[in-house]
């Protein structure tokens, strides 16, 4: 088990499933701090009055919002091409039929371009997104369209989290979005050395900005790979 404390900034839920999976990892007794940097604001946008072939869910809170749009009496697509495993699992919960991308925003442009049988598409997105998929899918021939149906609001560090980044041990640091990264380097500096682990390049791009003592990449964006990511992380720490 690593002597660092770890520091997990997701909302609650999916703070404590990937807290469950460090602890398996690395064992029950690790040392965590969880401190959301965001809460989200579910929106009630207009949809789209337009028959679809399937939804398009990029995050667990996309499909929060479309299960609380669908509830509402809105006729949503029964079909829905998710980004990952995980999204998948919870849009399938909610009733939807998910389809896994099990990837990024370019493996799921290619799994719904590839399908013949999903020309009409409705994005249900939060207020802040990357990779242009409305756009992309629509330079690719498919009517594609898009509703805001949430915000990601900011939350401060925590007490207990602000007083791990004074201390002087090193803080592993998981990041799972560049907005994360953003929030991150907004609240710093930190006298605490970071030991920062993002889930893509992207993210480890704007995680830059905290000037961590060690960075490193998932080869994967999805939990299982940045696991693996913070193993390496802190095997090479035990070496120095």
């Amino acid at each position: 088990m690593p002597r660092q404390s770890f520091l997990l900034t997701r909302p609650a839920a999916a703070s404590e499933r990937f807290a469950a999976m460090l602890r398996e990892s690395f064992g029950p007794e690790l040392a965590i701090v969880i401190s959301p940097l965001m809460a989200p604001v579910f929106l009630h946008p207009a949809v789209p009055d337009d028959r679809f072939d399937a939804l398009i869910l990029t995050s667990e809170t996309g499909v929060e919002a479309a299960r609380r749009i669908s509830a509402e009496g809105v006729d949503l697509p029964a079909r829905a091409f998710c980004v990952g495993d995980r999204t998948a699992l919870m849009a399938q919960e909610a009733g939807f039929v998910a389809i896994s991308a099990k990837g990024d925003a370019d493996a799921l442009i290619r799994l719904i371009g590839g399908d013949p049988t999903a020309r009409r598409v409705l994005h249900l997105r939060g207020a802040d997104t990357r990779g242009d998929i409305v756009q992309r899918l629509e330079s690719m021939g498919l009517h594609a369209r898009q509703a805001i149906v949430y915000s990601q609001q900011a939350q401060p560090l925590t007490a207990e989290a602000a007083k791990l980044l004074a201390g002087g041990l090193p803080v592993i640091l998981p990041l799972f979005s560049p907005r994360s990264a953003d929030l991150m380097v907004m609240a710093g500096p930190f006298v605490a050395p970071l030991w920062v682990a993002a889930l893509s390049l992207a993210v480890a791009e704007r995680a830059a900005g905290l000037h961590p003592d060690r960075l490193t990449v998932a080869t994967q964006p999805e939990a299982t790979a940045l696991v693996h990511a913070i193993e390496c992380l802190c095997a090479a720490g035990s070496r120095t």
